[in-house]
């Protein structure tokens, strides 16, 4: 059963300041959010919980460079995604 994103108009805002600085990552950044509404458990995510001041919620990777910090509700199946950016800028 496919899972399904659910957006804020926050994280639309961290979402299109990311995609302006780092239009090279456009394509990777729609291909993980495919594949995390598809399985967020595939190994390619690399899906785990952050700790400090995220814990509480998961994190995937776009690339080794970026990351998206997701609150991850699995009894509705709905993923809310919460911060994308940077490794440093996330963590």
């Amino acid at each position: 059963m496919p899972f399904e994103l659910v957006f804020t108009d926050s994280y639309r805002k961290r979402e299109a300041k990311f995609l302006r600085r780092h239009p090279e990552e456009a394509e990777r950044y729609f291909k993980t959010l495919l594949l995390l509404e598809q399985n967020p458990f595939h190994p390619s995510l690399r899906l785990h919980p952050p700790k400090g001041k995220l814990a509480g919620l998961s994190s995937v990777s776009i690339s080794l460079q970026y990351r998206i910090t997701l609150e991850f509700e699995i009894r509705d199946n709905r993923i809310i995604p919460v911060h994308v950016g940077t490794h440093g800028g996330v963590y």
